[in-house]
């Protein structure tokens, strides 16, 4: 009988956005066993129609398989908000009124479960392994990333800065920097699946090992390749 660690899949999903017929969808077609890591980039939430139910479904996929979830910059908006640290204004000008509404009427943040505060809390700046680095915006090239800045990590357009390979030689995958095409921006040392899905484009899921790529609109609608 074969280790299952042998065949175990490594899948980064790009920006959400709260698009959570456009993750269904791709679970369906992945169909992750136990053994396989998906790793979501992060900005799971404001703009898209459905933020709530898309923590509910990321909390249940830890349940299926190993789910390593980042923290985007529109997250980290959500918890400084909750934590009193800016007005909530900051979190309603990022789209995050379309994340309240999707709680309930009001919008209010104690509509919000203490278990998504707990999930959000719980996500990574970063996920190293020995070939890969996944980061949801950015990095310093000549930086390791345990010492990397939490605002380049976070924040950080490539449009704004275009980094060179990382000196550690590993492979970068990012989210944050939509591609408005539709297509994975693909630089061979880095590679950006943010294709734009809450604006009209596509949610995108790449198998790390492989390269095969998955896409869905927020509607649900596999892309036909």
């Amino acid at each position: 009988m074969s280790d299952p660690t042998e065949t175990a899949r490594t899948i980064a999903i790009g920006d959400i956005h709260g698009c959570s017929l456009a993750l269904d969808a791709l679970i369906e077609a992945i169909r992750p066993a136990p053994e396989d890591t998906i790793v979501t980039l992060g900005d799971t939430i404001n703009r898209g129609p459905d933020s709530r139910g898309f923590i509910e479904r990321l909390i249940d996929l830890s349940r299926r398989c190993r789910l390593v979830p980042l923290l985007g910059n529109h997250d980290q908006m959500l918890l400084d908000v909750h934590a009193g640290k800016y007005p909530i204004f900051w979190l309603l000008d990022m789209g995050g009124t379309a994340t309240l509404d999707s709680y309930g009427p009001g919008r209010e943040l104690s509509l919000i479960p203490e278990g998504h505060i707990e999930f959000l809390e719980g996500c990574l700046d970063f996920y190293e392994t020995d070939r890969l680095i996944f980061v949801h915006a950015n990095y310093f090239p000549d930086i390791p990333m345990a010492e990397q800045h939490v605002g380049m990590l976070r924040w950080e357009s490539l449009r704004d800065m275009t980094p060179g390979p990382h000196e550690s030689g590993k492979v970068v995958i990012a989210g944050h920097t939509s591609q408005k095409g539709g297509e994975v921006l693909d630089l061979g040392h880095l590679k950006c699946i943010d294709t734009f899905c809450y604006g009209g484009g596509w949610l995108t899921a790449l198998e790390v090992g492989t390269g095969e790529v998955w896409q869905a609109d927020r509607g649900g609608g596999l892309r036909r390749r």
